[in-house]
């Protein structure tokens, strides 16, 4: 009996001891490594989207598409996992706030309130169809959702910002950026090509590409052809979408939360401060700068530009996670649902335009 008593306590301290262990510390040079490590593919992958051909589907989907490769060909780089992931979580998050930018809340709300219902209709079509055709595939729920943001409200940008609300996994939110990307690409080109042969005015085009299509730069794309008055209707369609990005995750919060009310345990939702940042950063863009602080095109330019290039790095981050033994079977059938649901949208807001 003391022998199995003393064994029992000996096993206590033992536990005690690895509970009293210190963590790891930081390897501040692995660490750094990691995010240059993400650094340089996001710049392989910008350099990349300038080449013809490439230039439409742009540096997040190519870098995706390289961070993917190699994961495949050289596995993960454990050694330098903290800095990877620091450039995954905060780089995003980061992006997001200075994406903020980009939305001229004044221009919006002054000349774009018709446009805003509309907005908002897309925005409920497109999550509610992609949703309710995942359930019809038997899809990967979080990546569908994902997929339907995505296709609603403004791409690449909008999973980055709820990803963390809906707790996604980091492979979900590479995939649903890379299909977000090459779908929206191709509907892009498609609509230039139509542009011809349509019953519709330079506004109307522009109204239709606005509300129907997936990035800024999808919409930046097709709506060149409609002239300068086409396209600047047509972002101002776009940025009412991106608007509506604040209130849809504060709504997505809500939901996760009575999702999770009736589990034994609950899981906590870290409130999104990064959506304080990026509302900040809209009215600081919209009434300060150009007004109250001048600001040239091109330092405006450089920072559009440094918003991309830090949006990219932690892609590339999310991008490693991806493991293409597991893509085929995982992504088809969100893409499928995602594809549906797009065309049906085209379709739909070319006659409501």
């Amino acid at each position: 009996m003391g022998s199995q008593s003393a064994r029992v306590l000996s096993l206590k301290e033992q536990k005690g001891q690895e509970q009293k262990r210190p963590e790891p510390k930081l390897d501040i040079g692995l660490w750094l490594g990691g995010i240059a490590f993400t650094v340089v593919i996001a710049a392989i992958g910008y350099a990349l989207s300038k080449v013809p051909g490439f230039d439409h589907v742009g540096p997040l989907a190519c870098a995706i598409v390289i961070a993917v490769i190699y994961r495949q060909f050289f596995g993960y780089p454990e050694k330098i996992r903290a800095g990877i992931q620091f450039s995954a979580k905060r780089f995003l998050r980061f992006a997001i706030i200075l994406y903020g930018l980009k939305l001229n809340i004044d221009i919006v709300l002054h000349q774009g309130l018709g446009l805003l219902a509309r907005d908002i209709g897309v925005i409920t079509f497109a999550i509610l169809a992609t949703i309710w055709l995942g359930k019809l595939l038997k899809a990967e729920s979080s990546l569908v959702l994902l997929l339907g943001v995505g296709t609603g409200v403004c791409g690449a940008a909008a999973i980055a910002a709820v990803s963390p609300i809906i707790k996604a996994k980091d492979e979900d939110t590479a995939i649903g950026v890379g299909i977000i990307a090459l779908v929206g690409t191709i509907f892009s080109i498609t609509y230039t090509i139509l542009r011809p042969f349509l019953p519709l005015s330079a506004i109307d085009y522009g109204i239709w590409s606005g509300i129907s299509l997936h990035e800024i730069a999808h919409v930046a794309l097709a709506g060149a052809p409609a002239g300068p008055d086409g396209l600047a209707i047509a972002l101002l369609a776009k940025l009412g979408r991106v608007l509506l990005l604040i209130p849809l995750c504060f709504i997505l919060m809500y939901w996760m939360k009575r999702k999770n009310a009736g589990e034994k345990e609950e899981t906590k939702i870290e409130f999104p401060w990064f959506l304080i940042g990026f509302i900040l950063m809209s009215l600081f863009g919209s009434y300060c700068l150009g007004k109250s602080i001048p600001v040239s095109k091109v330092v405006m330019d450089g920072i559009s530009t440094a918003t991309t290039f830090i949006l990219t790095s932690a892609m590339v981050g999310l991008g490693l996670n991806v493991s293409l033994r597991d893509l085929r079977t995982k992504a088809l059938r969100p893409l499928i649902a995602m594809l549906i649901t797009s065309i049906v949208l085209s379709v739909v807001a070319f006659f409501i335009a």
